[in-house]
């Protein structure tokens, strides 16, 4: 496939460049500074620009197939501010599949149903910026008649593939405490050929 890969310097986003070349899709990384991609490839074509400008996002996204996106908060609105632009950029393309990186903070909690994780005694974070963000683009989504997916990591130190983690629809699977990047690029990347999570929220932990 075609992909375009959001955030492709960050700690999920680039092992996610790394495995998607891996997997022999051709990868575009939009970027606002090139010479942090750590990796050079046929395969892979990075473009500088910013994803709060529409015009730099469908430059990048022409000819893609599908957008992953493991943007991250960084305690301002980016993440919020850039999604309709990215959505609307998919729809003039024609594309559907949106992968995005969210947070454990976004799932449903188990002791307060009617509540997310982040908004109920489940949360053990002090400051609920990071996953505010993160369901401001659950919201928009939900509305946006794509077919995305939200992968929701819990705690998420460097780490190594194993390749062997639990998922759950909506929930994190019950004693989760962690997952490493590394896993959670894995999983997301492996959802442009699943269709279990389309449309919702993925838990993932050991």
């Amino acid at each position: 496939m075609n992909l375009l890969i959001l955030g492709a310097t960050g700690r999920v986003g680039s092992h996610l460049v790394t495995y998607a070349i891996q997997e022999g899709h051709r990868v575009t990384a939009l970027v606002r500074s090139p010479e942090k991609v750590g990796i050079s490839d046929e395969k892979l074509a990075v473009l500088e620009g910013n994803v709060l400008k529409i015009k730099d996002i469908q430059a990048a996204i022409n000819g893609c197939d599908a957008v992953i996106s493991s943007l991250n908060t960084d305690k301002t609105t980016t993440l919020s501010d850039s999604i309709p632009l990215i959505c609307e950029a998919m729809k003039k393309e024609g594309i559907k599949r949106l992968i995005t990186i969210g947070t454990a903070g976004i799932l449903q909690s188990r002791l307060q149903p009617d509540s997310l994780r982040y908004q109920s005694s489940e949360t053990r974070r002090k400051s609920a910026t990071a996953a505010i963000e993160h369901h401001k683009v659950y919201t928009f989504l939900k509305d946006s008649g794509l077919e995305w997916t939200i992968v929701c990591p819990t705690y998420l130190p460097d780490g190594i593939r194993t390749g062997s983690y639990r998922t759950e629809p909506d929930m994190l699977p019950e004693g989760g405490t962690e997952i490493s990047v590394q896993d959670t690029a894995e999983f997301a990347l492996s959802q442009l050929k699943s269709t279990e999570f389309m449309k919702r929220r993925a838990g993932i932990c050991y």
